[in-house]
């Protein structure tokens, strides 16, 4: 089924150093970028992380030092990037909880500040498991009837999961085909932020999804242990998270306003 489309949408893939997402880089991006008029921008790229690739990363992606030595660094490529998602939402496998945030830290770390609001998250790897709990090649064969090849090649990945979200529309009449609604059906549970660390409960509040206040109110924790926001903000979290963190904190102590200079 053809997508419906209000804005461009992009759906892309990450290969990496690693899963840290502070700590690892990316060392190929692929995009394809759909059009509300149904053009296709698709674009592939390898990327200079900077850092030794591991071998146990190289063993799944197949990328080595050697294939990336003359390539850009990311900041060398961020800006053109950045135009290509500025105005669109965002699609991926598994991408809330990876490559989304992993991006955001790259985008970070050049110099760009990503906004993830006002634009959709399409997690088609959401998607599937709610539907059908499998991995992507189990999902390119049961969704479109065809075997992957080049699994973790960055461009087969990204290409085979446009066509799955295809696919999925097909087959399940009772998925909207908006890119809102999909977004709300593929997130994870109620969280705020991509990684899933800050989830609303059942009363609409905020809680922490990790640690020893887990399940607790994130402004009752601040109000009682205040250093455990800074712990947060020095801590190995995505900077999306943080980002969450810091707008409830602020609304449990706001900002002083700066003084008058004359």
């Amino acid at each position: 089924m053809k997508l419906n489309l209000k804005r461009p949408i992009v759906f892309f893939d990450l290969e990496t150093t690693g899963t840290s997402i502070t700590h690892d880089r990316i060392v190929e991006l692929s995009y394809i970028k759909v059009m509300p008029d149904g053009q296709e921008y698709t674009h592939s790229m390898r990327i200079n992380p900077g850092m030794p690739i591991p071998p146990a990363s190289t063993a799944v992606h197949h990328i080595t030092d050697e294939m990336v030595a003359d390539a850009p660094r990311f900041a060398d490529v961020a800006s053109g990037l950045y135009q290509v998602f500025a105005d669109a939402d965002i699609a991926g496998y598994n991408s809330n909880k990876f490559d989304v945030p992993l991006l955001i830290e790259e985008f970070g770390r050049a110099g760009i500040n990503f906004q993830v609001s006002g634009r959709n998250f399409v997690d088609v790897q959401n998607i599937f498991h709610k539907m059908e709990q499998r991995t992507l090649v189990a999902a390119y064969r049961f969704y479109c009837g065809k075997e992957l090849e080049n699994a973790h090649s960055a461009l087969a990945d990204t290409r085979a999961t446009y066509e799955v979200l295809q696919s999925q529309l097909d087959r399940y009449p009772e998925l909207e085909n908006d890119m809102a609604s999909l977004a709300e059906f593929s997130r994870s549970g109620r969280a705020l932020d991509l990684a899933a660390r800050v989830v609303l409960d059942d009363n609409d509040v905020p809680v922490f999804n990790f640690g020893k206040h887990k399940g607790r109110s994130v402004e009752d924790v601040f109000r009682k242990e205040r250093s455990f926001y800074a712990w947060v903000m020095q801590a190995d979290f995505p900077k999306n998270t943080k980002d969450v963190l810091t707008t409830i904190y602020y609304r449990v102590y706001p900002p002083k306003a700066p003084k008058p200079t004359c």
